[in-house]
Parts: C-alpha cells; structure tokens; sequence
C-alpha cells in the first residue's frame, strides 16, 4: 500500500502543486491528478471492502482490520493512505452502520489527528514532528497554497514581486521537498501488489448507498429481499 503510495508521490513535480494553487487544472499537473485519484480510489475500495460482507461479525471484522492497519500506517508515516482508510470508515454510508463501542471509541481517536476545527492543528504538529520518509497529506498542502494564492497578489506593484507570498508558498512546501528526497525502501512483494489491483475494484456511490440502507433502513423504509 505504502509502496504504491509511494511510486505515485515521488513523480509529483513542485511546480505541479503551484500550478494547481492557481489553475485547478487537470492536464497542467497530471502526477498530481494521479495521486489524487488513487487517494480516492483507496478510499473507495475500503469502503466497498466492508460493505460487500453480508455478515454484521464479518464487517467488524474487516473494519478492525483496517484500523489495525491504520496504526501502522501512522507509525510508518504514510498520513496519505492512513487518511484515505479513516476518510472511509467515516464516510456515511459506513459510520450511519451500527458499532460495537470499542469500534467507534477507536475511531474518534484516529479522527482527533485531522480535526479541522483547529485548522488541522494535530496533523501539522505531527508532520513537523516526523522524520522522512514520510507520505505526506496531499490536500491540506493544496488548500494551504489555495489559501496563500487567493489571499496574495503575485506582484505589490508592477515591478515588485511579492516575496512574503513566496516565502509562504517555500514554507508550505519545504516538507514535501524533504520528503521526496528520502524514498521508502521496503521490498516489493507482487503478490499483494496484485491483491490491491491498483484500488481498481470499488463499488459506485449508489451501489455503497443501496447496500448501507438495506443493512440499516431509513426510517419507514423497508429492507429490501435479495433472495
């Protein structure tokens, strides 16, 4: 997981990052566009995971799983994929399901670390805190450069550039250089590498809505007869 992560990440251009800021422009940052996807993709898959089990113990069991695989995910620095899996599980057609305590006290745990109430402020002391390699969170870096762009001109006068923007946009983005200078060095194993199929196997939108409201209908709504 960490490695596919990886590959992706490493092929991002700074300049893709800057360009994006001021453009949200697909074909002008394409590595970026990719690793965007695949944090969507993986997210959707975990999703899809838990709910193709028809069996309540059994969908426990795969979202322990997950969150077992969220610790080490944090404790190998890899925030990309640890939120892509934390972003599933909080979705709404997982988290409306009903838990056991222990589940759902875990959770609020590994949420605390991107509680955007206190403009991320658990995250970004653990990002400072981390020694590369590390997988940054892509989009806390894109809305702070969006944030920085938005707020500044490029230039005070037609002459003068505005150098307190640059230096904000280096700021934002000094990490990630760090980050991309000390790749991961875990050994490749095809065989899982294959097992994920590129996060390719998802359910749609309405397919993870229709299974979730069958297992826990709305209320007044009844459940639905697949035999």
């Amino acid at each position: 997981m960490t490695l596919l992560d990886a590959h992706l990440f490493q092929r991002i251009d700074i300049s893709e990052i800057l360009i994006w800021a001021k453009e949200q422009n697909e074909d002008s940052s394409p590595n970026l566009t990719k690793f965007t996807e695949h944090f969507n993709k993986m997210s959707y898959w975990a999703r899809s995971c838990i709910l193709k089990q028809c069996d309540a113990k059994e969908r426990e069991r795969v979202v322990v799983k997950f969150i077992k695989i969220m610790k080490h995910l944090r404790k190998i620095n890899n925030f990309n994929s640890y939120l892509a899996i934390l972003s599933a599980l909080d979705s709404a057609p997982i988290r409306r399901l009903e838990w056991q305590k222990n589940i759902t006290e875990g959770l609020k745990e590994y949420c605390a670390l991107i509680d955007s109430s206190s403009s991320f402020r658990a995250y970004r002391q653990a990002l400072a805190e981390t020694t590369p390699p590390c997988i940054p969170y892509i989009g806390l870096i894109l809305q702070d450069l969006t944030f920085v762009h938005v707020g500044n001109t490029d230039y005070i006068t037609d002459a003068i550039v505005n150098f307190t923007k640059c230096w904000q946009q280096f700021h934002i983005l000094e990490p990630m250089r760090c980050f991309k200078k000390k790749p991961f060095t875990f050994k490749r194993n095809e065989q899982i590498i294959d097992f994920f199929n590129n996060f390719e196997d998802y359910l749609s939108e309405d397919a993870m809505w229709e299974i979730s409201e069958n297992i826990k209908p709305r209320a007044g709504q009844k459940k639905k007869d697949y035999s």
